[in-house]
C-alpha cells in the first residue's frame, strides 16, 4: 500500500513539473493518455470479470490440479500454450496472474504464463510472416516459448 501511494505522489508530483514547464504538451500528452485508457477500459472490464469468475466458480483445487504443483511440467506447459495463444497486454495479465497465484497455480506456471504472453504472439503470427517472413516468425516464437519456460523454470527455482 505504502509502495502504491509513493509512485502516485511521484506521478503528480512529475504531472505538475511537467505542467509547469510546458502546458500545452502536457494537456495534449494527457488527451492521449485519456484516449488510450479509454481503448483499453473494455478489454481491462473484462480481465476483471474473468478474474472474478475464475475466482468465483473454479475451486482452488482445479487450479492447484492443473497449473500448480502437483501439474509438475504438464502444467507449465499448458500455462505457457495459454499464454502463447491468449491475445491480452501484458498489464492486464498482471492482475489474472496474481489471481491464479491465489488459486494455487504454481510460481513457475505463472511465471512462464507471463513471459510467453509477451514473448510469443499466435495472434500476431500472419503479420510477423508478411514483414519477417515464414522461418524467422517460426524461430524467433519457437525461441521465445522455450527461453520463456527455462525463464519460469529460472524464477521457480529461485523463489
Amino acid at each position: 500500500m505504502h509502495v502504491a501511494i509513493a509512485v502516485n505522489v511521484f506521478v503528480l508530483c512529475c504531472l505538475l513539473i511537467a505542467l509547469k514547464k510546458n502546458k500545452m504538451k502536457t494537456r495534449k500528452a494527457l488527451v492521449v493518455a485519456w484516449k488510450s485508457f479509454i481503448r483499453i477500459l473494455p478489454r481491462a472490464l473484462i480481465v476483471i470479470i474473468f478474474i472474478g469468475l475464475l475466482l468465483g466458480f473454479v475451486p482452488k483445487e482445479e487450479i492447484s490440479k492443473f497449473i500448480g504443483e502437483r501439474a509438475g511440467f504438464q502444467g507449465v506447459l499448458l500455462a505457457a500454450s495459454l499464454g502463447a495463444v491468449i491475445h491480452i497486454p501484458s498489464i492486464l495479465a498482471f492482475p489474472l496472474a496474481g489471481s491464479l497465484l491465489e488459486g494455487g497455480a504454481s510460481i513457475t506456471a505463472v511465471a512462464v504464463f507471463i513471459t510467453t504472453l509477451t514473448m510469443t504472439g499466435i495472434v500476431t503470427v500472419p503479420l510477423e510472416i508478411k514483414e519477417l517472413g515464414v522461418a524467422l516468425t517460426i524461430l524467433r516464437n519457437g525461441m521465445s516459448f522455450v527461453i520463456a519456460i527455462i525463464i519460469g523454470v529460472l524464477i521457480g527455482v529461485l523463489l
